[in-house]
């Protein structure tokens, strides 16, 4: 704890100095949920260590670009990078990624774990899991699964379903999560993988059926929803915010930071803004996210390799 408390200080602007602000560079626009997150996050942060903490959005090219410009920063903690799921998927996905996920950056801590659930269209002839795997199986190709943004962990979690079921389902790729939505609601496609705050809404007014989460356990905000992984062995899905800076960041500016993260993590605020996407605050030590982030790749590689899926 000692050592930790030094670090903080240490990183800590002096009294009365004017150290430049502490970016946090998201790889998406404002308003969604990894800006929010950043947000959040940045304010408690900021209280802690006594600098000012600000957000600056770089979107495109699935978060690459964020993590581009932060990988090329300088290694002084300045200059960070609050990244989610597609930092891992990227990394089979794209052909040419103009920096090492894992050799370019520093892990700095998780901040939080996000799961999903599959929804079908409300007459979908199938009740739950059990019966939905019998129906797609005895109708190879016959259904289809909208995809709100190809790469992302919605469409990764579709592909593992696919993959260790067996399953033969077309998708159908959409320009966002509200036109997939839409069609679904429509019947023009058969199901998707959709983040809570998307499906609720329609949950609740039979619009939409929800048939099992992508947790290993049971979510409060989804009663009588069991998980995936009930009906086929193994099945988990979930996506994941992060921080990280350049590598190179010197040992107590990790320390610092690490520790500035975690308490925010921790706040009874942080806590409640995730409840509405039924997503879990989640901090690690250093190590343990860059452990996390190479087997993640490695898990993602085998679905985009399962999928065929690459981009130039």
């Amino acid at each position: 704890m000692g050592c930790a408390i030094a670090a903080a200080c240490a990183f800590a602007a002096p009294s009365g100095a004017q150290e430049a602000a502490i970016k946090l560079v998201v790889g998406a626009p404002p308003g969604g949920t990894t800006d929010t997150v950043a947000r959040s996050i940045g304010q408690r942060m900021s209280h802690d260590l006594k600098r000012t903490v600000v957000v600056e959005n770089r979107p495109g090219a699935g978060g690459n670009i964020a993590a581009d410009y932060v990988a090329k920063s300088k290694a002084d903690g300045s200059t960070l990078l609050v990244t989610f799921t597609s930092f891992s998927i990227n990394a089979s996905l794209y052909r040419n990624l103009p920096f090492d996920p894992v050799r370019d950056f520093t892990p700095i801590s998780m901040l939080a774990n996000v799961p999903s659930v599959l929804v079908t269209r409300k007459d979908f002839p199938a009740k739950n899991m059990a019966e939905f795997l019998r129906e797609v199986k005895a109708h190879p190709s016959k259904y289809t699964m909208a995809i709100g943004a190809l790469g992302s962990s919605l469409h990764m979690a579709g592909e593992r379903m696919k993959m260790m079921a067996g399953l033969e389902i077309l998708n159908v790729p959409y320009k966002g999560t509200s036109p997939a939505i839409t069609d679904l609601l429509g019947g023009q496609v058969d199901m998707m993988f959709a983040s809570s705050l998307n499906a609720l809404p329609h949950m609740k007014s039979g619009a939409l059926k929800p048939l099992g989460v992508t947790s290993p356990q049971p979510l409060p905000q989804f009663p009588g929803v069991p998980p995936i992984g009930d009906a086929i062995k193994g099945f988990e899905s979930n996506a994941w915010f992060a921080l990280f800076g350049p590598a190179g960041l010197p040992p107590e500016t990790v320390a610092a930071l690490n520790g500035a993260a975690r308490k925010a993590v921790d706040t009874p605020e942080f806590r409640r803004l995730l409840e509405g996407e039924a997503a879990t605050a989640v901090s690690s030590t250093p190590q343990a996210l860059g452990d996390f982030v190479r087997e993640d790749i490695a898990r993602y590689a085998e679905i985009v390799k399962f999928t065929g899926a690459t981009v130039d």
